[in-house]
């Protein structure tokens, strides 16, 4: 891949990452993380106990923690599953841990590749390894929720029982 279309990257950080075959999907902003970006929301960040410099759900434990980001996304309608594998219907998160830290998280795009946001950089389309490294840790806890169709279909057969 050019590097210098992911610009200011610190390949360092991202070991895997100049070989691969990401792509840039956006430009840097530093208005929202990737947090927020696997949550879908592009509008603010999230984070915990950042005060009124990042949201986060006020359900949930304030710290670092994996368990904390596992609520988080819950209540985003997501609950844990065993790894990143594509399933049809099913949109999925991972989250990158170092130690019980979490340093990062991804979202799985509908052809298997995943979508980060990269600090204040850019997004970027990438396979699942391709961030693990010093910075991020490893892709350790995967998420999923049902995507549109699937969740309507669930939804309806719910309200009939």
């Amino acid at each position: 891949m050019d590097s210098a279309l992911l610009g200011e990257v610190n390949f360092v950080n991202f070991p895997h990452l100049e070989a691969s075959l990401a792509r840039r999907t956006s430009d840097k902003t530093p208005r929202y993380n990737c947090i927020a970006w696997a949550a879908g929301d592009h509008r603010r960040k999230w984070w915990p106990n950042a005060g009124k410099e990042a949201f986060w759900p006020h359900s949930v434990a304030g710290n670092a923690t994996t368990a904390a980001f596992v609520d988080a996304f819950r209540t985003k309608g997501y609950t844990e599953c065993a790894d990143g594998t594509l399933e049809p219907g099913h949109e999925k998160v991972a989250l990158y841990v170092d130690g019980n830290a979490v340093r990062h998280a991804a979202r799985q795009l509908v052809d298997g590749k995943w979508t980060s946001k990269l600090g204040d950089g850019p997004d970027i389309e990438h396979e699942i390894l391709d961030v693990e490294g010093p910075l991020y840790g490893k892709a350790t806890v995967f998420l999923k929720r049902e995507t549109g169709a699937a969740r309507s279909t669930s939804e309806k057969k719910r309200k009939r029982r």
